[in-house]
């Protein structure tokens, strides 16, 4: 009971920060769209498919997308608590340390959800037809993307705690995560071969299943169980460098 008490008292002060400005969800939200709105309408020639057909292959790119680069990139604002002492003030209340990490994650997934939801409804009129089961399990699928990738981005930052070299670092990493996890177009050749050593390949191929009206596809409960597993494994290593780093 103490764990879930801290953790929502953490989530919701961090949910505060984020509704106290809304910005930051606005232009997390503006590159998937302007992929939506600019990109889109070229993929129905591209894959010579009816415009129905092609929204369902781009949009759970795009989401995957808006996952990865709404979350890996929230260390940064960690490091300003760091630096601010706000971490610091931390330690010498009795807040349990796994909650400083799971009511910050829990505030990324929830902002994610919010983003993929518009993201969803604004596709609807290309096009975009989804059950909503299938729908709930493909932003299961997200939430677990985002509480994985925000884990990490919380214990580089408390590694690195400089800005300056966590920028190049995502950087570094998430652009060939993204080019071989297929999000814009189909792997060919040997980048899919590449791709198949890529966990957002399965990813974006079990969201796509699920838009697709596809749930019992093996591609749905490979990409479930990989990402999963990630998202424990981030977790807990998360949770021990908040341990080591606010005592």
């Amino acid at each position: 009971m103490t764990l879930i008490r801290d953790t929502w008292l953490v989530f919701t002060r961090q949910m505060t920060l984020v509704l106290r400005n809304p910005v930051w969800l606005i232009v997390g939200l503006m590159q998937p769209l302007y992929f939506l709105l600019l990109f889109g309408p070229l993929l129905k020639n591209a894959l010579h498919t009816s415009s129905a057909e092609a929204y369902r292959f781009f949009v759970p790119g795009l989401l995957v997308q808006l996952a990865m680069f709404g979350t890996l990139f929230v260390g940064f604002g960690l490091i300003a608590e760091l630096r601010a002492g706000v971490i610091e003030r931390m330690r010498v209340t009795p807040v349990s340390r796994l909650s400083l990490l799971l009511g910050r994650s829990g505030r990324d997934v929830v902002t994610l959800l919010a983003q993929a939801a518009l993201l969803t409804a604004l596709s609807i009129p290309f096009g975009l037809k989804v059950r909503f089961g299938d729908l709930v399990l493909a932003f299961m699928l997200l939430g677990l993307i985002a509480l994985m990738l925000s884990a990490v981005s919380y214990a580089l930052a408390l590694k690195l705690r400089s800005e300056d070299a966590l920028a190049p670092l995502m950087n570094a990493v998430s652009m060939p995560i993204l080019l071989l996890s297929g999000i814009l177009l189909p792997l060919t050749g040997w980048l899919k071969h590449v791709g198949d050593f890529n966990p957002f390949t399965y990813a974006v191929n079990g969201a796509r299943a699920l838009f697709n009206g596809h749930p019992g596809d093996n591609a749905v409960w490979q990409s479930l169980i990989i990402v999963t597993v990630l998202a424990v494994a981030a977790a807990v290593w998360a949770a021990r460098s908040f341990a080591r780093s606010v005592r």
